[in-house]
């Protein structure tokens, strides 16, 4: 986790969140390098000194964002498929979920898809980290004879990318939801493949 100083009582935690709150808006609506310290604390409600009880800096806010951001998105995951019976089902769930999220988090896709300039290593390692849980669940469906033998690595890459573009497309492209229709085409192109 980036380094940040963790609040200690609830009003000190709501300050930490109108902090992330107000970068995850400029830095998705601005982009990093257009957003100061002083437009953050100014969206915040805070003095600017306030927060650096917080952060160091702002790429600390910005490795804190994309790493709270990864989190929360990972527990929402893990909470709607908790329930599920196949890793079928917490596919499907698993892409409505991820879009949910995307759309709930406007900011969310400039704010990922940024870090590759302005911190690459961070970049690497959001979609590392993602890709290694996403590894050992499809070992597992790969033990269960759920899913095809085949290179997890790939497998798991090739999943997140018909994430971010099927995303990418609706989300940010036509600025509206995923449809329904189209996780279903996802779904059958996952299970089915493209070729006859």
């Amino acid at each position: 986790m980036s380094k940040v100083n963790i609040p200690k009582t609830a009003k000190g935690q709501e300050t930490l969140d109108n902090i992330c709150h107000a970068a995850e808006t400029l830095f998705g609506n601005k982009g990093y390098y257009n957003t100061s310290i002083g437009d953050i604390a100014k969206l915040a409600n805070i003095a600017p000194g306030t927060i650096y009880i917080y952060f160091k800096d702002k790429l600390s806010i910005f490795r804190y964002l994309i790493q709270d951001l990864s989190r929360n998105l990972r527990k929402e995951i893990a909470i709607a498929t908790a329930n599920c019976s196949s890793r079928y089902d917490k596919e499907y769930i698993g892409f409505r979920v991820f879009f949910d999220f995307a759309k709930k988090h406007t900011g969310f896709y400039k704010i990922i898809w940024e870090a590759l300039f302005v911190d690459k290593e961070l970049f690497r390692q959001y979609y590392e980290k993602f890709a290694e849980r996403y590894i050992i669940r499809i070992k597992d469906a790969q033990k269960n004879k759920e899913m095809v033998d085949m290179d997890p690595l790939v497998l798991a890459y090739s999943l997140i990318g018909i994430t971010n573009f099927i995303g990418l497309k609706w989300i940010i492209f036509e600025d509206g939801p995923v449809p329904d229709h189209v996780i279903d085409e996802i779904m059958k192109f996952v299970k089915n493949g493209a070729f006859k």
